[in-house]
């Protein structure tokens, strides 16, 4: 069984947070002012997402069962709020399990590869994944970086340590830079090592395996080891876009066949941004892992991350070319890799907690990090790929031949096609070759048709049939003639909705089955717009009649009363223009020009010689020559060129740093920056504060973090032993552990002991003093009693004062006491 994080305290259950995610324009300020007036604290920007804030509700408990009604309230009526949501938290699932002799040997030290039978030709039939051709070509992931979205990173694991990236790296749980897992004697957080040993274990170095990248840079974004909640997703999605180029991720909603869920708004946006604004513009890749509900009857179109257009969503195949237990049938797979089968066949070996190696990871969660490793390989063939350049990539270069029990069909453009593998086991070797090749795909087009269908009934036990006609848009800004993804928008409610079967059908023939039936999702429930993505009719021209078939499963002769389908839409995703064109194939433009520019040798024909057309300057920023007069027509600039832009400049702008001649992006927090990450700001934007951490790194915060404060647009550290400080590094208002608060300072604990004891030694010795006083004053008025000595006992030893007529002398008279001791 795989590993659930039960996150809610009651099974079904919404648990919200004390914390919101709001969207605010106007800055960082803005939204501060936004959290004072409406009672709430403001966190800081999410991950990467402009205008997106966390608020969090002070002196509340984090925790409650019912959402916070007076705090929606203030949001809700004030003017510069524009959305906002308070924060639940969501169960997540890893998407793994608990729970001969190689082909080929190679001078490898590394003791597991003779485990890796995925790489050297250990499958059913001699197959393997062609990784090694990959290698012997020279591509092995340099230079490539890859976030491993999950529980944590042992990154000192010595098959680890070598290629592991801090700026690919980061802890959401514990808000610092260390994703170091959280170790426990049930080694529950061994996933996201596991994960990136398969991308990135160092090749010949004696420890563990070879990954599938060995010189790739690996980072650990740890976020499943607590709350997991729509904010911790959106900032995973986003860290550090500029710098990662491909985030894996081998989980999602629970497997259980009952659940519907996928990312959140702040989630949605992240992906969004992240295709728009990743790789400098080109894309960032998510490979995420299909699921490993098969033995539940689960299907990953019902997982919205799995079945999101902008996810490589992997599936597994066993040693054997055969369908493991743990598959979900689902047409928004796009490919798969070896992984896991039957309790007999052999798993996946990486690296594992405590400096370990494991022959024992399984599952898709095995599957999503192998083909993120060929991805990372397809990259350093290609640098400029976009995100849809590396769909079309995989899905044209993945094999059927390997694969025995695909139930492949082939659709409308002669491709072989199933739910469970999608288009085939990933190809390292081809993907490469197709990469060095590849041009980038022309901009795509989103074609909507509704129908006009809604609130139908569905009658238990009966089909329900409907269909559109479409031109794909022809003529209008988002005409569509070569799809891409398609996804039918569903809204519709019944009683038993896992009982609920839907099929697509195109204009070309092909019927993919976006929703099988899922025997464990018995209650009432439905779809709200719900998106059932499609993969099989790529390549296909949409133009004809689609049709969406809705039909009954028989579940255990559990007999349902039906629903309703209240509306559907279909999203065709695609091109107007053919997609695929390689760099060794001859455009009939470049054809008729160099027809006309040839001459024949042999021609007696007198030409006048043609005059030299007039070429205008070229700019002063080019050299080597130019096609034009603008900056950006150059052939060579002369000195750099803005890599976004391709414009010739005297000097990188700012947002950009020198990187050999080119101007290289910053990170989107940096103003002015010296290489790429988000530790390499140089200044900062309006409303972000500069701040120099301790390796001389420096990064530009919304907010100084702890142990900072703020002072002239920079944050400044505290005092030693503050946690916070207003205005002064002396001025602590707040201590660390080992600290306490006195007189607005942070003093040491063991100094403030060590001052407690001089104090109380002082106290000790000065009480003894004073009681040695008081017993010696005591004793000295003891005896002065004792022998007569206090000035009022004079008048009894001595006899009367004399009259005025007494004589002035006097005899000498002694006490009765006084003449009795003298007698004696």
């Amino acid at each position: 069984m795989f590993l659930a994080l039960v996150l809610g305290s009651v099974v079904g259950a919404e648990v919200y947070l004390n914390q919101f995610a709001v969207h605010i324009s106007g800055g960082h300020s803005a939204a501060s002012r936004v959290a004072r007036d409406t009672g709430f604290i403001n966190l800081g920007q999410i991950g990467s997402l402009d205008d997106h804030y966390l608020f969090e509700i002070p002196h509340r408990q984090r925790r409650s069962a019912t959402h916070s009604h007076e705090h929606h309230t203030a949001l809700t009526d004030h003017g510069e709020v524009g959305w906002f949501e308070q924060q639940v938290v969501k169960s997540r699932s890893k998407r793994d399990f608990h729970p001969r002799d190689v082909a080929e040997q190679m001078s490898v030290l590394d003791p597991y590869w003779k485990n890796q039978w995925y790489l050297h030709g250990g499958a059913q039939g001699g197959y393997d994944m062609k990784v090694m051709e990959a290698w012997r070509e020279g591509y092995t992931g340099k230079n490539i970086v890859v976030a491993i979205l999950d529980d944590g990173l042992e990154h000192n694991h010595p098959d680890l340590i070598k290629n592991y990236d801090p700026y690919a790296s980061y802890d959401l749980n514990d808000h610092d830079n260390d994703p170091m897992p959280r170790y426990d004697a049930s080694n529950e957080n061994r996933h996201g090592t596991r994960c990136a040993g398969e991308v990135s274990a160092e090749a010949n170095n004696t420890a563990c395996t070879i990954g599938i990248a060995p010189d790739s840079r690996i980072g650990g974004i740890r976020m499943l080891d607590g709350e997991v909640y729509d904010a911790v997703e959106a900032a995973s999605l986003s860290f550090n876009r500029s710098h990662v180029d491909i985030y894996s991720a081998s989980w999602g909603p629970d497997d259980d066949g009952k659940v519907v869920d996928g990312p959140g708004k702040l989630a949605k946006e992240a992906f969004i941004k992240g295709i728009e604004n990743g790789r400098g513009g080109k894309g960032s890749i998510f490979v995420w892992a299909s699921g490993n509900g098969g033995s539940a009857h689960d299907s990953c179109n019902c997982d919205g991350y799995a079945n999101s257009i902008f996810t490589l969503s992997i599936s597994s195949t066993s040693e054997n070319g055969i369908k493991p237990w743990y598959l979900e049938e689902c047409s928004s797979t796009l490919a798969s890799t070896y992984s896991s089968g039957a309790y007999n066949e052999r798993q996946i070996a990486t690296t594992d907690l405590r400096q370990r190696c494991t022959t024992t990871h399984t599952g898709t969660s095995a599957s999503a990090p192998l083909a993120a490793g060929i991805v990372a390989l397809v990259l350093e063939a290609n640098r400029d790929l976009t995100w849809r350049d590396v769909q079309y990539i995989t899905l044209m270069t993945s094999r059927s031949d390997p694969i025995e029990d695909g139930q492949w069909i082939v659709n409308g453009v002669g491709r072989k096609v199933s739910l469970r593998y999608g288009y085939g086991l990933m190809d390292a070797t081809e993907m490469v070759k197709l990469a060095k090749v590849w041009r980038q795909v022309p901009e795509k087009h989103e074609c909507l048709i509704t129908s006009d269908v809604q609130n139908v009934p569905l009658a238990s036990g009966n089909k329900f049939s409907s269909q559109v006609l479409t031109n794909g848009c022809v003529g209008t800004s988002t005409e569509v003639n070569y799809l891409e993804h398609v996804q039918a928008r569903i809204s519709l409610t019944h009683s038993q909705r896992g009982s609920v079967v839907i099929y697509l059908t195109s204009p070309s023939g092909t019927r993919s089955k976006v929703l099988p039936a899922r025997s464990n999702d018995v209650a009432p429930g439905g779809f709200d717009n719900w998106p059932l993505l499609s993969v099989h009719f790529w390549g296909e021209n949409p133009r004809g009649t689609w049709t969406l078939e809705i039909e009954e499963a028989n579940m255990y002769n559990r007999r349902s009363s039906g629903g309703k389908l209240a509306s559907w839409s279909l999203v065709l995703h695609g091109t107007r223009v053919k997609p695929v064109r390689l760099l060794n194939e001859t455009s009939p433009a470049t054809t008729t020009k160099t027809t006309a520019a040839t001459t024949s040798s042999t021609s007696t024909t007198t030409t006048k010689k043609p005059s030299t057309p007039k070429v205008e300057a070229c700019h002063k920023e080019c050299a080597g020559g130019c096609t034009g007069t603008r900056p950006e027509d150059c052939n060579e600039c002369k000195n750099f060129r803005v890599s976004s832009t391709r414009v010739c400049v005297s000097q990188c702008p700012d947002g950009f740093y020198t990187s050999g001649d080119m101007c290289m992006p910053c990170d989107a927090s940096c103003a002015t920056c010296s290489g790429p990450a988000l530790t390499e700001c140089q200044s900062c934007h309006e409303g972000r504060h500069y701040h120099q951490l301790k390796d001389k790194h420096s990064v530009c915060n919304i907010e100084c973090v702890d142990g900072f404060f703020y002072s002239t647009n920079s944050c400044l550290p505290c005092d030693v032993g503050c946690k916070h400080c207003e205005s002064s590094a002396l001025h602590c208002t707040a201590c660390r552990k080992g600290y306490s608060l006195k007189d607005d300072k942070c003093v040491s604990q063991a100094a403030v002991v060590s001052v407690m004891f001089e104090h109380i030694t002082l106290s000790i010795v000065l009480i003894s003093v004073i009681v040695l006083l008081v017993v010696f004053i005591f004793m000295g008025l003891l005896y002065m009693y004792r022998n007569q000595l206090f000035f009022w006992s004079d008048r009894k030893m001595y006899g009367p004062v004399p009259r005025e007529d007494e004589e002035a002398v006097v005899r000498l008279t002694y006490s009765d006491d006084f003449d009795e001791d003298f007698k004696s």
